[in-house]
Formats: C-alpha cells, structure tokens, sequence
C-alpha cells in the first residue's frame, strides 16, 4: 500500500473499471480499490440467492424459479450498440477475447397503445404500422437521406449544413408528423428528451446512421449486441486488462479515504491505516459524497417471467422504449428483457426491467404502464436509486468522478462519460478508429 501510484481507482462499477483497463494500457501504474468483495459495484450482476437477499430479505427461494446459480441479473441492465463506441473500447483494448456476446432480438417502440418494430431503413418504413401510406413515402425519403448523407460529400447534403440547420429544420423539410418524430427521435436516435430538435441536426442525423449500421452488422432484429452470462463479465473483463498492463486489485478494502494536500489536492486513500500516494483519484460518486450533486432518480421493476414480452414476436431478448409524450411525461420509459438464450436465467425464464427516471414518490403507480405491458409476472421487485453528478473541478482537486447510471437499457450515454473522464485525466482524446469488422469475431 505504500507504494506511489499515477492513479488510484475507487469502486469497480463499469465506468470505473474500463478507465482502470484504459488508463494502464497508457503506461500508468494503476490501484484499483473497492469497499466490496466483488466487482461490478452498482453494476454488478446478482444470482437468485442474491438478489433474493437484497429485495427480500432472506433466501427462501420459490421453487418454481429454477436454480439461482442458473440466474445473472444486472442490477443496470443495458444492451450494446453493435457499432457503438463501447464496441469500439473493447476491440481497441483487446478485451472481446474474455467475452461472448450474442445478438439481441428486438428493437421496438411504444405508439398509441401499441408495441411495434422500430423501422430503421427506407424500406422497413414502407412496411411499418407506425405509419399511414404516406406518411410512410415521406419518411422513406427521409430516410434515403439519412442513409445517403457522407459529411465529406456535399452532394448528399441536399444545401443543407448540419452544423446549422436544426433537427427540427430538417425533419420539417421531409413533412413528417409529431408521432413519427417521436419514435425517430427517441428509439432510433435515442434522445433522452426532446431539446435534440433545437440543436444543429448533425449529431441527430449521426445518432440515425449509427442506429442503421448496427442493425446491418449482425443482420438480426435489433442493433444490439449483449455478453454471454450478462454484464457483470464486462467489468472483470476490463479488470483483467488493467492487470496484464500492471495494474493492481484490492478488494475488500474498507474506509477508502481520499486524503488531501494542504491546497486541496487528491495525494492519496487511506484504507485500514494504510495509505497509498497518487497524483489522480478516480471513483463513483459514493467515494466522495460531499463532491457530489443529486440530480435526479431512477425508479426500477426487475420481474421475473415464463414468458416473452407480449407481442415482441416472441423474442428472447429485446428493448421496447416507451416515449415521454405517448405516457403524458417528462422521462421516456425503457423496458428490457433478457433470458435463457443469453444465459442470465434457467430454461423458460426471462427477466424484465422497467426503468424510468422518477417524477414523483410512487414508483409502482409509475412504472405502471411498462409493467402492463409484459403480462403475468412469477415475481416483482421495485426499488428507486439516486443519480448523482460530479460538482468538483478536477483540475483543482485532482479527483475525476463518474456519474451515476441513467435509465436507459443502452449504453450510449454510459460511454459517453467515461470518453469525456478519460479526456480529462489524461489531456487526450481517446483513440477508437479500430477495424469494426473484428466485432464480428466477437459474436457468438
């Protein structure tokens, strides 16, 4: 412990745990704490014994369930994008050879009372119920533009600089309704709200491509990709990169106190009388609450089923999101579901979530409509957890905190933070121009 480190890491959540595997394969000398005796922290994965401890107080399991080994429930469950920036950090970094991952099923939005495929091309739009007959030839054209438009080649931009021209102006050039924006805007550029449609149209148009790809890597029934046994294999994955680069683990490690100099700067942790010296200290915001603001709340129904999510076409896995306006709300809604095709649950099972971030202090009434839409439950647990943002100036206390995980069932924003902390310990940008067809190795 009394060794000099470049960085001490507090807390193995994901976040936490890809910039321990980053920051070491940099050439710095890493330690890597956590209070618990397992990894993942927040994001860690539970058995059935587990969980059953942690909702219900006991481990008097029902027999109908299965065995517990059998179950990996991600405490946040989130689908990859299949050519998302996080594919990108585990190629860069060499981590896919630790991990399995299979495509997920489906992909589909709430409209009107109903769950449909998101259409994520011209010619799904064509056939897709969302839409009126033509509605649907004015979203295929806006899609064709999509599809076609190459930054470097102003002749599929149609005299129209994204940089400038706002979603809003852009959408209104192709005549589309309110109801199609939504689902665009939110199932298949995966907005969080609607100020997307104020800002300069480039990041929306890229957030559409992205989509597009991801669906034609693996040509199944949704862009997304998700490990073999859940996500708790991720952090161990990029645990074991740190450690072949040289960092150090410690688990178990109680009292993790970050000590600071006279002007305030981060020169150490101090854990059972002994203190390790750094010059950075990066960690979840339960390492350093008072550096911290809450933002906000995510309120949570982890069910488990012996059945799919009705009318998903009986997928396995799939990702249903329930647009703020279609439920007369501030927050989207994100339904999730996972199962024995992925080896998180026993033969016949599936587990749900229903994750949206909390507008007032009934969970159950509001997680209501999500729930609904899944049909009979074996069991259901509901819980709400605070988010928390950083308030410190990094470059003042030399502390780099994460923010706490949103509800979204992707991992788009996740990664986002960590790119952005990453900057900022190291003064770079992250380099992620990798060979993507190397992901196709990757899938099972």
């Amino acid at each position: 412990m009394d060794e000099e480190y470049d960085v001490i890491v507090l807390g193995t959540g994901l976040k936490e745990c890809i910039l321990s595997g980053l920051l070491s394969v940099d050439g710095l000398k890493v330690l890597h704490m956590d209070r618990n005796d397992y990894y993942g922290g927040e994001s860690t994965s539970l058995n059935l014994n587990q969980l059953w401890k942690r909702f219900r107080g006991s481990d008097n399991l029902p027999e109908n369930l299965g065995s517990s080994k059998e179950y990996n429930v991600d405490m946040i469950p989130k689908f990859m994008m299949a050519n998302g920036t996080l594919v990108r950090v585990l190629i860069h970094t060499n981590v896919t050879k630790y991990l399995s991952f299979k495509a997920v099923d489906g992909s589909f939005v709430y409209n009107k009372g109903k769950i449909h495929k998101v259409p994520a091309n011209d010619v799904e739009a064509l056939k897709s119920p969302l839409m009126g007959l033509f509605e649907k030839r004015r979203a295929r054209k806006f899609f064709i533009y999509v599809q076609d438009y190459d930054e470097n080649d102003p002749k599929s931009h149609e005299g129209m600089d994204l940089n400038r021209v706002t979603a809003k102006e852009l959408i209104s050039k192709y005549g589309l309704d309110d109801n199609t924006i939504d689902f665009i805007g939110h199932a298949l550029a995966l907005h969080l709200d609607d100020a997307y449609l104020n800002q300069p149209a480039k990041d929306f148009v890229e957030r559409m491509k992205l989509y597009a790809e991801s669906l034609a890597r693996f040509r199944g029934g949704s862009p997304y990709i998700y490990p073999l046994y859940g996500l708790g294999e991720l952090p161990q994955g990029f645990a074991r990169l740190s450690a072949v680069y040289g960092g150090t683990y410690m688990l178990n490690k109680p009292e993790c106190k970050v000590e600071f100099d006279e002007n305030g700067k981060a020169r150490g942790v101090t854990s059972e009388g002994e203190t390790a010296k750094c010059k950075k200290v990066v960690c979840d915001p339960s390492y350093l609450p008072d550096k911290v603001n809450k933002v906000g709340k995510v309120a949570r129904a982890i069910c488990i089923m012996s059945h799919p999510i009705p009318n998903t076409n009986d997928s396995p896995s799939a990702q249903v999101i329930l647009p703020q306006k279609q439920l007369g709300r501030k927050s989207d809604m994100y339904l999730f579901c996972c199962s024995y095709s992925h080896n998180i649950a026993p033969k016949g099972k599936y587990i749900a979530f229903v994750t949206t971030e909390a507008e007032t202090d009934n969970p159950e009434e509001e997680l209501k409509p999500g729930i609904d839409l899944l049909g009979p439950v074996d069991e259901i647990f509901i819980e709400t957890y605070d988010r928390f943002e950083p308030t410190n100036q990094p470059d003042v206390d030399s502390c780099f905190i994460s923010t706490s995980y949103d509800p979204t069932t992707h991992f788009e924003t996740t990664v986002r933070d960590v790119i952005a902390l990453y900057s900022k310990i190291t003064g770079k940008d992250l380099d992620l121009s990798v060979d993507l067809s190397a992901a196709s190795a990757a899938e099972e």
